[in-house]
């Protein structure tokens, strides 16, 4: 059986009687997996980590932490859980080290801990330098560097890359896949970049006007999204366009090294790419044109 670290059942929640924010969410987070919760701005993201880390009270009891109801643990659970909602709370005028000597302070955590997080989200060469020098990745990497004082189980991160340039998106993807794999964290991060939850992610909810409107695995998601069109550049493509016409009649030349085609999902490219290298093509790259995209834009659309 499926151990859930989180679970929601039909999870509402409204700021006034005409304003539902939330309706009939139930999520599914399993232990040991890194879940996106995806939707666009203003679907209901924020307000569901509001009410997963207590900072609004639930209306009714639907939450269930570690196999418990939430509000039976408060405060305690905090113990075992790190967050970061909203924006990060840093003493600007401190250094990276002493804005984690403050937090391990004041929850009672051993001062040993600090040079092992600021090892593990790479900030130990600039521990002794302001935070207001650090850049906003690297800001981003210290709150999360808080949140994992405590050695949490869970880790519960709200648009941790919002804002951030390519490098640092990148920085927080691999940090956090590096904690999910060597720590064991269970990481439950929201967004509203479907790249980057695809990159990163073992699971993920899609949420959409206050309703959840798909929960699987990235897999799951991959073959729900249907037909995937794919551009392959490869050496000779009028020779491999031509082979590839036997079997997949939606093949089409564009040009010396790229041909076109459509596959019945995204699970299909591995299989797909391997044969076509067994067979002896000079692959140089696959890229997806449209697929999943327009299915989650579609799906997002929903009323």
């Amino acid at each position: 059986m499926q151990d859930y670290i989180i679970q929601t059942k039909s999870l509402n929640f409204q700021y006034s009687k005409s304003r539902k924010v939330l309706e009939d969410v139930s999520l599914n987070i399993p232990k040991g997996s890194i879940y996106g919760f995806l939707g666009p701005n203003g679907a209901g993201k924020s307000t569901t980590m509001r009410l997963l880390t207590g900072i609004i009270p639930e209306q009714h009891d639907a939450i269930s932490i570690f196999g418990k109801p939430l509000k039976d643990q408060l405060p305690q659970v905090f113990d075992n859980i790190g967050s970061l909602v909203e924006s990060p709370a840093l003493y600007l005028h401190l250094s990276g080290y002493n804005n984690l000597k403050y937090i391990a302070k004041l929850r009672n955590i051993p001062e040993s801990r600090i040079d092992e997080v600021l090892e593990l989200v790479d900030l130990s060469r600039d521990a002794k330098r302001k935070a207001k020098q650090y850049s906003l990745g690297m800001k981003q990497r210290l709150a999360i560097a808080m949140a994992l004082l405590n050695e949490p189980e869970l880790l519960l991160l709200d648009e941790p890359v919002n804002g951030l340039d390519p490098n640092g998106i990148q920085d927080i993807r691999k940090l956090l896949v590096k904690l999910n794999r060597e720590k064991g964290v269970t990481i439950f991060v929201s967004s509203h970049l479907l790249a980057e939850i695809e990159k990163m992610c073992t699971h993920v909810g899609i949420i959409s006007k206050g309703k959840l409107r798909f929960e699987g695995t990235i897999e799951e998601l991959g073959k729900k999204s249907g037909a995937c069109k794919i551009q392959l550049t490869v050496k000779d493509a009028t020779h491999w366009n031509e082979k590839l016409m036997e079997n997949h009649p939606t093949a089409e030349l564009q040009n010396a090294t790229q041909i076109t085609l459509e596959l019945q999902d995204r699970e299909a490219i591995p299989e797909f790419a391997k044969n076509l290298i067994t067979q002896g093509a000079h692959l140089y790259e696959i890229k997806i044109l449209d697929g999943l995209e327009e299915w989650f834009m579609t799906l997002v659309n929903q009323k």
